[in-house]
């Protein structure tokens, strides 16, 4: 580890991105039509500008960033249904036909399809990536249940919870100060 970097061969930046295309606070929703969804992932590379996307693409994609989310926020102490998220990523893992290769003189998982689901693919694999080099279990989303904002926890001993003590940190000391006090 160098400074607040972590040194990964996974696209964190990828799959904290996609997971915070939904922003809570305020609502904000990037993936709102299939086209929006095109040119998200067009912007990052995984698709080639122009690619059209259909409302079937764009629910699968929602299923997969709302799985990952709350694979996430358990690894935060947040409760949520472990084995459907697993589901969903299995099931998208199939549907892009997620093959090993090797290449360069290492491995990795490439989709064996094109278009919109070799990109929710892509995604997974990266999944993949981070859980086999040790970086997803850093990977948390923000125990605020009005947040849930995803963050690598870059502390050395994983012990962040919040995306930000500014904020949701701070709420949240607040309110676990009022409770202390409401019986004194």
């Amino acid at each position: 580890m160098n400074g607040d970097k972590m040194e990964t061969s996974c696209n964190c930046d990828l799959l904290l991105d996609f997971v915070n295309t939904l922003d809570k606070r305020p609502h904000s929703e990037e993936l709102e039509t299939p086209a929006a969804l095109a040119e998200w992932l067009a912007g990052r590379g995984l698709v080639e500008p122009g690619m059209k996307a259909t409302a079937a693409d764009l629910r699968e994609a929602i299923e997969l960033r709302e799985a990952l989310r709350t694979l996430l926020a358990t690894h935060n102490e947040v409760e949520g249904d472990f084995d459907a998220a697993s589901a969903v990523l299995d099931r998208v893992s199939r549907g892009a036909k997620l093959g090993v290769c090797f290449a360069g003189g290492g491995l990795h998982l490439e989709p064996q399809c094109s278009g919109i689901r070799a990109a929710l693919g892509k995604i997974v694999a990266e999944v993949a990536t981070a859980m086999s080099e040790g970086t997803w279990a850093r990977m948390k989303a923000c125990r605020a249940d009005d947040c849930l904002w995803v963050f690598l926890d870059t502390a050395k001993n994983q012990s962040r919870a919040w995306c930000s003590m500014k904020s949701c940190g701070n709420r949240e000391k607040v309110r676990a100060y009022r409770a202390r006090h409401a019986h004194a």
